[in-house]
């Protein structure tokens, strides 16, 4: 029987195959450079006021017309942004994700944690902004009382998910198939199908935050950030190694003196929490929630930690990883945009792209498993 000690996860091993996650996106980049085309878009210049103003020149008959300067479609700033800013709500999740597939279960309620998180957070958003009836509360008190309870909610989510798999003894696939149309119904009901809007400026003015060129940075620090600490809390920490030894022996595990239902219960909290703060992301960055929200995510979301490399039998993955799944999985997304595709295929393609990286994951288990018999020998 494996000792949790020789069920951690190999450095090598996960470079190996964050590195070919590398290449493929690489690959993909080259490919929806070379063949994604051009785009014009308007010239624009800094004044010496320091602001961006469009840029004019004149025609043939003197009169000034818009410049137009041609760009790679998707080699230019505003499409890698946007690539950024759409990746960064999948990848936050994937991260959580990556947690609860390590400890060998699932999560299939972040996209619904993720609406309720979203209208819950709305709410409260929304009797502070300017038609609610706290709209004279000051932005110190708002902000953090709607991000409180956007964030808290989803983590409680996440805490029920995982004390009902530990007190029941029920598989999580279970236990979140059901919680997944429970949270959904409670965002429904509590809003009545509405979409809720109505925020205080000073919160959406931090989420939409931009450089120059109107470069939106804050959910691409946010999932960087995000990924970091999840990275170091599993790699560097004895809690995050714990996580790896019951995944990949559970019963070893218990002998070794590791408290698996502590275990079991902090990974589905550490879903809920990464599903808040990418619904709260998306509070800021689009204004609005609804109970249809985040319908589907669990797929991207599942898709982004497989293809990342976590393993589906448990004891393997990582946050960085998560976070080049999710890359993966919205290049893909975009790339269909930007070859004009039907994007009808996306879910198609995505599916086969699953598919294909547990198929990969299973052959490098047979192969491992083969060269440990050879040396036995």
């Amino acid at each position: 029987m494996a000792s949790p000690a020789q069920n951690r996860p190999r450095p090598t091993l996960l470079r190996l195959q964050e590195g070919g996650l590398i290449v493929v996106i690489l690959l993909l980049g080259l490919v929806l450079t070379i063949f994604g085309g051009k785009v014009r878009e308007p010239k624009f210049r800094i004044n010496e006021q320091g602001e961006s103003e469009r840029v004019f020149i004149k025609d043939a008959d003197g009169e000034e017309v818009p410049a137009f300067v041609e760009r790679n479609k998707f080699l230019r700033p505003q499409s890698l942004t946007q690539l950024a800013k759409d990746t960064s709500f999948t990848a936050i999740m994937a991260v959580g994700m990556t947690f609860v597939i390590v400890s060998g279960g699932i999560d299939l309620s972040v996209g619904a944690i993720y609406a309720l998180a979203s209208v819950m957070g709305a709410l409260v958003f929304q009797l502070y902004g300017p038609t609610g009836s706290l709209a004279g509360a000051p932005p110190w008190v708002s902000v953090p009382v709607g991000i409180a309870v956007c964030v808290g909610s989803a983590t409680l989510c996440g805490f029920l998910n995982g004390g009902m798999t530990v007190a029941l003894r029920v598989h999580p696939f279970i236990i979140t198939l059901g919680t997944m149309a429970i949270f959904r119904g409670i965002a429904f009901v509590i809003t009545t199908g509405q979409s809720v809007g109505g925020f205080p400026e000073a919160f959406r003015r931090i989420v939409r935050w931009e450089a120059g060129n109107n470069l939106s940075l804050v959910p691409l620090l946010v999932m960087v950030a995000v990924t970091v600490v999840g990275g170091t809390y599993l790699s560097r920490l004895a809690a995050g190694r714990r996580i790896y030894a019951v995944g990949g022996n559970e019963l070893a595990s218990r002998f070794s003196g590791i408290r698996v239902e502590r275990v079991k219960l902090s990974v589905f909290v550490f879903s809920g929490l990464t599903a808040g703060i990418a619904a709260l992301l998306a509070l800021g960055y689009y204004g609005s929630a609804s109970s249809a929200d985040g319908t589907g995510y669990e797929l991207n979301v599942i898709a982004a930690a497989v293809v990342g490399g976590a393993s589906l039998s448990g004891g393997k993955g990582s946050a960085f990883g998560a976070l080049l799944g999710a890359l993966v999985i919205q290049m893909i997304s975009t790339g269909l945009v930007i070859l004009e595709i039907n994007q009808n295929y996306s879910q198609i393609v995505i599916g086969a792209v699953v598919i294909l990286a547990v198929v990969l994951d299973q052959f490098n288990a047979w192969v491992a498993k083969r060269r440990l018999v050879s040396r036995a020998v």
